[in-house]
């Protein structure tokens, strides 16, 4: 045991949290100054430098609205974000934006796994699907736990033929029901995490019993073909290294979208699209498997799709111009 979680936390696959910190902390500390009296001419250089189409198609997809809309009587002004022990990746990655702009300047802001779609113009991670969204406006948020990527060297074709699903299950009902129906299924690998992500066991779903599963690395999951990635509290946080991937992300149709657009996803191009009851994941993992280079190339283009999210100057200059965006419309 103690060799296994020794080799987890130095193999986990996870981006590191320490350096993370690190860095973040020590941004933080330079003074606000330092960067708001660069803000234009940053943006002219990055102007220059990448596609303007591409640019306003995703600050227009982050930002919907575009004429000037109230923030309601709950706004702060931006200079008074504080940092929370329980919150503080969502605040490091917020002022990595904040600092280019005024203090003065209000917004709305709500850190953690969102679904609802608040009255007023808001700041968040994620939204809902399937309606009127707008007030959502996606930043880039809790980067260091959702925006891993790994580098895959077998072949898709070379993988076990199963399907694999780590996960917490909860009061997620989606989970839950995945879990049951496929917990003493072969074909498929299931094992529940502990609600702490406690590294030391998983719970292993079976139709009698509970027994010790070991945790696997992000690493290990990549031995199978297929990783489950099925939506928590708000999008599915595996979805993004899976793609990075040989393995296939295997998932119903998204209901909630964060920074990554989710809703762009088109099923059969970029994952593999099942029924929300799971009724036809085995067939849909037995035509992949006799398909193999419609897998592949699938694989291929959740690859692409994946790397436009890479080029950290242009996710930041992305990021500043939806900032731009809200506050000028929101701002009077």
């Amino acid at each position: 045991m103690v060799n296994a979680t020794l080799g987890y936390l130095l193999h986990s696959g996870k981006n590191s949290k320490a350096g993370y910190y690190l860095k973040a902390g020590l941004r933080d500390l330079l003074p606000d100054a330092l960067f708001s009296r660069r803000l234009e001419k940053e943006l002219e250089a990055c102007r220059l430098l990448y596609d303007e189409s591409y640019i306003n198609d995703r600050v227009d997809y982050y930002c919907r609205f575009d004429t000037p809309r109230s923030l309601g009587d709950a706004s702060e002004a931006i200079g008074s974000l504080q940092r929370t022990p329980h919150g503080s990746t969502y605040y490091y990655d917020s002022r990595e934006l904040l600092q280019w702009f005024n203090p003065s300047l209000r917004w709305n802001h709500l850190f953690g796994d969102i679904r609802e779609i608040p009255p007023c113009p808001t700041v968040v991670k994620s939204r809902g699907l399937g309606c009127d969204n707008s007030n959502s406006v996606l930043l880039k948020l809790d980067k260091c736990r959702h925006y891993v990527y790994l580098k895959d060297r077998r072949p898709f074709a070379k993988k076990s033929d199963r399907a694999i699903f780590r996960g917490y299950t909860g009061i997620r009902e989606n989970r839950k029901l995945f879990c049951s129906l496929y917990a003493d299924n072969p074909r498929i690998d299931v094992a529940g995490t502990l609600s702490n992500g406690s590294i030391f066991s998983n719970e292993r779903m079976t139709a009698s019993t509970t027994n010790s599963a070991p945790r696997l690395s992000l690493y290990q999951h990549l031995a199978y073909r297929y990783i489950m990635a099925l939506e928590g509290n708000d999008v599915a946080s595996n979805l993004r290294w899976v793609m990075s991937s040989n393995s296939l992300a295997v998932m119903p149709k998204p209901t909630c979208e964060s920074w990554f657009m989710e809703e762009r996803l088109v099923p059969g191009v970029h994952y593999i699209e099942v029924k929300p009851d799971y009724s036809d994941l085995e067939s849909q993992l037995d035509y992949y498997s006799s398909h193999l280079q419609e897998a592949t190339e699938m694989g291929r283009q959740a690859n692409l799709y994946v790397s436009q999210f890479r080029d950290e100057r242009r996710e930041r200059y992305i990021g500043l111009l939806v900032l731009r965006k809200y506050f000028n419309l929101t701002n009077p």
